[in-house]
Order: structure tokens, then sequence, then C-alpha cells
């Protein structure tokens, strides 16, 4: 197994790339959330009974049978010697765990902009310590905070594979 997985996701020195994870693909059409767009279109499946709604203000009301729309999860592989990617973002740590069958514990960060709900999980591989995956969760509503020196290299070197 641990040969197939080299063959679906090489990792060759100093490069990145992604890994396809749930919600990635928004209706057959690939996003562009780590580039901080928004997708077009929403995955909410719309089921509606008028004579049923959820209680709360306004902005939040869902009506009975309407699903909520899932966030778009990104996965990049990164070989490295330092946890954490500096992708042109301020984020927050908000927590860390130990996580089963892993050395390393996961660490949580939210994005610090205002009215931003975008999280990144970062964790070191245990087969490979060299290598550290960061899973973004959400599209940023807002440009990169920092200067892009650092992020134009870092996407320079990005190899991106899309599913089959």
């Amino acid at each position: 197994m641990d040969n197939n997985y080299s063959m679906l996701f090489p990792c060759p020195p100093s490069s990145s790339y992604t890994i396809p994870t749930s919600g990635l693909m928004n209706n057959g059409q690939s996003s562009n959330a780590f580039l901080g767009l928004k997708p077009s279109n929403n995955n909410i499946d719309h089921h509606l009974d008028d004579d049923h709604h959820v209680k709360g203000d306004e902005s939040s009301v869902r009506k009975k049978g309407e699903k909520k729309a899932k966030k778009p999860k990104y996965a990049f592989q990164t070989r490295s010697q330092v946890d954490i990617l500096d992708d042109g973002y301020r984020w927050r740590k908000y927590g860390q765990k130990a996580v089963k069958n892993n050395k390393f514990p996961r660490s949580y960060y939210r994005c610090t902009h205002q009215g931003c709900n975008v999280k990144k999980q970062v964790q070191r591989l245990t087969r490979d310590e060299g290598v550290v995956v960061t899973t973004y969760e959400g599209v940023h509503t807002h440009p990169i905070e920092k200067t892009t020196d650092n992020f134009e290299h870092i996407l320079s070197q990005m190899q991106i594979y899309t599913p089959f």
C-alpha cells in the first residue's frame, strides 16, 4: 500500500502539491479558494418547505430540509523543516491535540481578519517526518494581508494535481 500511495502522491524534495479531499470540487468545477477567490456557486440543496422554519435571527434562518453548505477543504503536503507554511495570511492558533497513530500533534488556526471564517490544520507525518500536511477549510473573504514575496515563491514551486 505504501508503494501505491507514493505513486499517487509523489513528494519530490523541495516541492508542494495538493491532495484531493472531500469538498474539493463544486459541482464538477474546481475552486480557487487557495488563491483567495470565492466560488461562484453554493453547494446548498434547496428543498424548501414554506411551513417550517428554524428559530433564530433572519440572517441564519434555514428552512426544513435545507442542508448547510459544506466549506471546501484543500490539503497540501509540503517538504519542510518548519511546520507553518507562510501563505500570506495572518493566523491565530486556537488549539492543538494529540492524534491517534501519529506522534506529532495537530495544530488548529483561524484567519485573524475580521469576518473571515477560514480555518487551517497543520500536522507533520509520522511515516515521513520531513512532510507537513496543511489543510485549509473555507474561502478567504479578503485579499492577502502580507507581502507576496514568499507566497509567489511557494506558488512557483507548487505542483497541483487534479482528480482523475
